[in-house]
């Protein structure tokens, strides 16, 4: 039968960076700073982008929330986002793996 393709299977980069952050307690309006600091301007997030993927990582279980102080939100990885940050990381060491493996073969 078919198999609907699993939520968050792989990630983009926003949401590595994004689940990565949370590794530590931290506000939403922290990661729009942290990320791009985390790697040098080349990733950005909106806060469109934030609190949308916050919203889907809370309904995975991905994170949870730690503190609400107002509107302020604190966040914190969950074992099964970090299992998710863990996978993704298998993956994107495999995609280099491939890359060298067969972009080298032609210097052979």
């Amino acid at each position: 039968g078919y198999v609907p393709r699993a939520k968050f299977h792989t990630l983009t980069e926003q949401m590595f960076y994004i689940l990565l952050c949370l590794r530590n307690e931290c506000y939403g309006m922290d990661i729009l700073d942290r990320v791009p600091a985390m790697t040098n301007g080349r990733v950005n997030v909106g806060s469109g982008t934030l609190y949308n993927l916050l919203e889907q990582f809370l309904e995975e279980e991905m994170i949870r929330e730690t503190k609400v102080e107002g509107r302020r939100r604190s966040y914190i990885l969950t074992v099964k986002g970090q299992e998710m940050l863990e996978k993704e990381y298998q993956r994107i060491q495999m995609q280099a793996q491939d890359y060298l493996k067969f972009m080298g073969e032609e210097e052979a």
